[in-house]
């Protein structure tokens, strides 16, 4: 049994199952994933996860978007949220920060980087 649960929201199959497989590596953690912020927000109404890993350019919900709807929610508002993205852009990073994602990774990732701040961020260290 897993102690810790950690939600995938990325549209892209292949940068999904990158990130599925850097998360395998982090013992005591399981993975549920979502292709959009729509599948997230339903995913996220269904069960509880102790950390959000998101990209941000999808369709039909952002990952901005969905991360303004998980700090407005009660049940996830303190729910660590990884922003995952190919925008390295200085003024979308103080967006994502600034609606309350608590890190930021730009693409092409390394999954030892992802690996350290997940851990971090479930202070499994």
């Amino acid at each position: 049994m897993a102690d810790y649960s950690c939600l995938i929201v990325e549209d892209s199959p292949m940068m999904r199952q990158l990130l599925v497989f850097a998360m395998a590596r982090v013992r005591n953690l399981s993975v549920t994933e979502a292709d959009d912020g729509v599948d997230a927000l339903r995913k996220l109404a269904a069960a509880r996860f102790d950390l959000i890993v998101t990209d941000i350019n999808m369709p039909i919900m952002d990952g901005l978007k969905l991360i303004r709807r998980v700090r407005t929610d009660p049940g996830h508002k303190d729910t660590p949220i990884i922003v995952i993205t190919t925008e390295g852009a200085q003024e979308d990073r103080q967006r994502a920060l600034q609606l309350g994602a608590n890190a930021y990774i730009t693409k092409p990732i390394q999954a030892p980087q992802v690996i350290a701040k997940v851990k971090e961020l479930l202070k499994m260290t």
